[in-house]
């Protein structure tokens, strides 16, 4: 016994099959697992019950390789390159060898303020109760483990190949738009108009995030705090819950410009670390509003879309 307690207990191999990369890239084929390194993850893990709620499965470690360096290598082509060039809206779809598909968007592997979270479990261990010494049913299959997810429908046995993807809706495309701005949000569910947001329910409680804005081309852009309301509990409504969803939903955010981002649903709607996507209200007739979107669980801010016109619930 150690300090350390995730690392008091035996660990088990999981056996992990073979795996194929393609889609929306130009090196398509085999991981070579030997090349990559070997990261830890600890989970709660818990899935959906027959009544809706949550059933707790148990607690473990897992070790295993990150999708981060699974896909470190592969050199992108995306299919809507001509259109939009930026690699936010791609996302990956990941299926077993049960044919059981679940998702993730391009930005929770590569944009997190932590990384290497989404891995390929190669091994697991029990983290014990002190008091109590219950034993957890052990996996047996390597499995995709996604630590951020509350809810762990993701958490899928036996991957066999990852298909990566760019969102497939079409936007128009205006550079260097000034003034931008965006009296509304239009919600679509598949291609039918399912709401509009115009003003903000005035039940809802506004959050402040303490932030240092920090993007991928520009750097520094501020350190000012960003207050507006937790975009999930707004979008609650619009897209329930369930296995399905929390599996494999895909949602994109675009501003009025034609700027935009995919987001998973369970990025969005099922973290277990806070770190909410915010929605804020700019002053009347602000450059960039009225609306624009803030994820807190990023490092770069490529993701706060401004003047955000569409929100695409699937397609």
């Amino acid at each position: 016994m150690t300090n350390n307690f995730y690392d008091n207990t035996e660990m088990f191999p999981l056996p992990v099959k073979e795996l194929i990369i393609e889609g929306e890239i130009a090196n398509p084929g085999r991981v070579d697992f030997s090349e990559l390194l070997v990261y830890s993850v600890i989970v709660k893990e818990t899935l959906l019950n027959s009544a809706g709620g949550d059933g707790f499965v148990g607690a473990f470690r897992y070790d295993g390789y990150s999708l981060f360096d699974i896909l470190d290598k592969r050199v992108l082509k995306k299919t809507n390159s001509a259109e939009f060039n930026p690699i936010i809206d791609l996302y990956i779809e990941i299926e077993n060898a049960g044919g059981q598909k679940v998702v993730f968007s391009w930005g929770e592997i590569y944009y997190p303020n932590n990384l290497h979270k989404i891995i390929i479990a190669t091994s697991v261990s029990r983290i014990v109760p002190s008091r109590t010494k219950e034993l957890w049913p052990l996996p047996v299959e390597s499995k995709i483990v996604a630590a951020s997810d509350l809810v762990t429908e993701r958490n899928i046995s036996s991957p066999v190949k990852i298909t990566v993807k760019s969102f497939p809706g079409s936007f128009a495309v205006v550079k260097d738009l000034s003034p931008m701005y965006s009296l509304q949000i239009k919600i679509f569910s598949g291609s039918k108009l399912t709401g509009e947001i115009e003003k903000l329910p005035e039940n809802i409680n506004n959050e402040t995030f303490n932030t240092i804005f920090y993007g991928r081309g520009k750097g520094i852009h501020s350190t000012t705090p960003f207050t507006g309301i937790i975009l999930k509990d707004l979008l609650q409504k619009f897209y329930p819950i369930n296995r399905e969803n929390l599996q494999s939903g895909i949602m994109c955010f675009a501003g009025k410009d034609g700027y935009r981002c995919t987001v998973s649903y369970s990025e969005l709607f099922n973290r277990n670390d806070q770190q909410e996507f915010l929605l804020i209200r700019s002053e009347p007739d602000e450059d960039g509003g009225l609306y624009r979107v803030f994820a807190a669980c990023d490092f770069f801010s490529d993701r706060a879309i401004k003047s955000i016109s569409e929100i695409h619930l699937g397609f």
